[in-house]
């Protein structure tokens, strides 16, 4: 069980020079280093401050709540009320619900909170004019970057990974290079379980989701890959209801594309998981190989 970190005091400053006294400051991270988030309470209700973890990811939450949450529906998404670059720090506003990974759901339950996701997911990723000719071409690069990080991603899983394991990461990031343009949009970038809340009020289910700072242009499948990789092995059911939530299918291309991302995604799990101690991202990881591997035979 992980220890709750205090709110560093500059940090505190400023969330009260921005919402007022703050009182009970409630540590609420994911439990990782490099998560640091506080609930407050304060006269106008509850926030929440958070720390990035490094300046990219401070710039894609930052672009992310400035350009895109504002679009989703009210209350399924947050709304940024002050950063400070200083401290890599957002203030946000709540998001109501609880996390879905915590909760204990029925099958028909687990699978209308999979079509919501899809509906929610669709709007994100906006349509091809929501995205700047820059935003399409960091998209693509995206892919690219995708594609020729699995010889880092191999050498510092060195001994982690099989012969076997080897020659399915290097066959899928070459079929991933040769695949050409794929349907881009404004990814979540960590789009899974623990970031989705439910909020189960009188008079209906609240489908929300938080943490942005993955949130980027890409080829919009890569926003797939933890589903994939997780929620959905062994339950097409609750890929058949996102799709639905969705509204369309993936093209060939991008069927393709998520399978190699999944491969790629695997062997970076295991290269970064299992020297940092993430046993449950580590077994994700070696499953996924495991079970592309006789695929790709």
């Amino acid at each position: 069980m992980s220890v709750a970190k205090p709110i560093p005091p500059a940090l505190l400053g400023w969330a009260q020079s921005v919402v007022g006294p703050v009182h009970f400051p409630r540590d609420v991270s994911h439990d990782r280093d490099n998560s640091l988030v506080w609930q407050l309470s304060c006269a106008t209700g509850v926030v929440f401050a958070k720390v990035a973890p490094s300046p990219k990811a401070f710039a894609r939450d930052t672009r992310a709540l400035r350009e895109v949450a504002p679009g989703m529906e009210p209350g399924t998404a947050p709304l940024l009320l002050a950063a400070d670059p200083l401290q890599q720090a957002l203030l946000l506003s709540p998001v109501p619900g609880r996390m879905v990974k915590s909760l204990s759901l029925t099958h028909a339950a687990q699978r209308t909170v999979h079509r919501h996701a899809g509906a929610w997911l669709r709007r994100f990723h906006g349509g091809p004019g929501e995205l700047s000719p820059q935003d399409r071409t960091d998209a693509a690069a995206e892919v690219a970057r995708a594609a020729a990080g699995a010889e880092k991603h191999l050498g510092r899983a060195e001994g982690l990974i099989g012969p076997e394991g080897h020659r399915t990461v290097r066959w899928h990031a070459a079929a991933l290079g040769r695949l050409g343009p794929l349907p881009a949009g404004y990814i979540h970038g960590d789009f899974q379980e623990r970031n989705w809340l439910l909020d189960a009020g009188p008079a209906a289910r609240v489908f929300g989701v938080v943490d942005l700072e993955r949130a980027r242009p890409h080829a919009a499948v890569a926003d797939l890959v933890p589903l994939a990789c997780g929620s959905w092995v062994g339950r097409r059911d609750l890929q058949n209801a996102f799709f639905e939530g969705y509204g369309r299918l993936l093209t060939a291309a991008e069927q393709w594309a998520l399978r190699c991302l999944s491969v790629l995604d695997a062997a970076s799990a295991i290269s970064w998981g299992v020297p940092n101690g993430d046993d449950e991202i580590v077994a994700r990881g070696r499953a996924t190989l495991a079970r592309l591997e006789v695929q790709a035979a």
